[in-house]
């Protein structure tokens, strides 16, 4: 392994880590709020550090497999590490475990939390907690993969090893503009959510942080209720509705830019997941009218919202799910294994591992009857290898295997089997709430610190 790289590249992250807290600053310098030195000594720690490891030397600029995985991984948790200490020091969680639980939860854009006080916090803090979903919702990694070849270091490895899906491709014949095709469009979903939210009437503060949860699809919200505090279906609607757009595979926006827009409609993925949103949200919809819920526009506004904020693992809540009928419950449960589209900001399982999973047992259901049939599994009209096909079979036995073991030891707690098991889907799968216990009204601060840290390292494995 090349470590010199390594830690080349963990200094730089570290830098530009020390750069997007300065907006935090800002807000607290401009409050007087007690986050202003907090954020003042972390930026300056993190700075020192990033240049000190930046200037390590390497026997070359090349970064070999197992360096891109070495650096995805250590880069998430050394960015989590030092990101955590604003909040500790601050006195916004009691504990440094806490801290690092809550901005693990931030940096991959899980939306856990275990801070039941959400609305007594400075705004320095909350600024930094969404924005934490904004920065790791694409990637802090894909950022510095456009400035890699600035210094000479190659980074497809680290796009591979970051790539949330079976596949990594790329839109661009160089990865530092694949990078930026990804950031401008990321931008420019961000600052539309932006205006639609203001023309709302939500401050440009409350904008801006709902719009991190949304396009980042972390779900860190600023208020006790969630997105539920603000009684206007406008503003449910416009947050849905950019859940849902961030659920789908950037590179689709991009076909779009493009002008082939035949291929979008043909992207079974695409398909698949809208089909599931629209099947799901008239299913709970119905369900909760026949459940006395309300009227069939409240039921179904309410529905399609939370079926988007699951699917797309953002968290947001407008109403409390953990009320809702089993089988609503029950629906919402299969979205948050589900997850979003391969590419996107979203968490989970992904949909195209879903849809092969599918095909793959159709084929061994004609298999029967045409025992010597070739039946080779296709996406978009592309043959998948042995290798995707093997990758998403582990894939898939390796979330069982971890599913299984961690339900158990979280178990060991004390709580209640679909505490414990939604406590497991919620972290593994980066979605934030689960059931019980843990639902959209209650928080993780029920936790001991050993299961705190067990939570967050499978955020951290859900996120890699």
């Amino acid at each position: 392994m090349n470590y010199g790289i390594v830690l080349k590249v963990l200094g730089i992250l570290l830098i530009i880590e020390s750069t997007l807290m300065a907006p935090s600053l800002l807000i607290s310098f401009n409050d007087r709020g007690i986050d202003f030195y907090p954020f003042l000594i972390t930026i300056v720690i993190t700075l020192l550090i990033g240049m000190i490891l930046s200037r390590k030397k390497s026997k070359d600029n090349m970064i070999g497999a197992k360096d891109g995985l070495a650096i995805v991984a250590l880069g998430w948790l050394t960015i989590s590490v030092l990101g955590a200490l604003p909040l500790f020091l601050s006195g916004s969680t009691p504990t440094y475990i806490d801290a690092f639980f809550e901005i693990v939860s931030g940096f991959t854009t899980t939306g856990s939390s275990l801070i039941d006080n959400i609305e007594t916090l400075p705004r320095g803090i909350l600024f930094w907690r969404s924005f934490t979903h904004w920065i790791g919702g694409m990637g802090i990694l894909v950022f510095t993969i456009a400035l890699l070849p600035a210094l000479g270091i190659g980074g497809f490895q680290i796009y591979k090893a970051e790539s949330p899906g079976p596949i990594a491709g790329k839109m661009a014949p160089r990865i530092k503009d694949t990078a930026k095709i990804l950031y401008v469009t990321y931008l420019g979903i961000t600052i539309f959510e932006v205006i639609l939210l203001l023309l709302g009437k939500m401050s440009i503060f409350e904008s801006l942080v709902h719009t991190f949860g949304t396009v980042g699809t972390g779900g860190f919200g600023i208020k006790g209720e969630s997105i539920g505090y603000y009684k206007s279906s406008y503003i449910h609607i416009v947050i849905s509705i950019f859940m849902v757009l961030s659920g789908i595979s950037f590179s689709l926006y991009y076909t779009i830019y493009r002008g082939r827009i035949r291929e979008i409609f043909k992207n079974e993925e695409l398909r698949l997941y809208l089909g599931i949103i629209v099947v799901s949200t008239m299913l709970i919809g119905i369900n909760l009218y026949i459940s006395n819920y309300g009227n069939i526009m409240n039921s179904l506004r309410d529905s399609f919202f939370q079926v988007s904020s699951i699917i797309t693992t953002t968290g947001y809540s407008t109403a409390d799910f953990n009320l809702w009928p089993s089988f609503s419950k029950g629906i919402l449960l299969i979205l948050m294994l589900i997850g979003g589209s391969a590419g996107s900001t979203a968490g989970g399982i992904k949909v195209i591992r879903i849809l092969v999973m599918f095909k793959l047992i159709k084929r061994e259901i004609l298999k029967i009857f045409h025992p010597r049939a070739v039946i080779p599994i296709k996406n978009d009209g592309h043959t998948l290898s042995n290798d995707v096909i093997a990758g998403i079979y582990s894939f898939i036995a390796l979330y069982i295997v971890i599913f299984a073991f961690s339900t158990l030891a979280i178990s060991l707690e004390g709580v209640d089997l679909v505490t414990a098991s939604t406590s497991v889907i919620a972290t593994l799968s980066n979605i934030g709430p689960g059931l019980s216990l843990v639902g959209p009204s209650s928080s993780f601060s029920l936790y001991s610190g050993a299961s705190k840290l067990l939570l967050s390292f499978l955020m951290l494995l859900g996120r890699i």
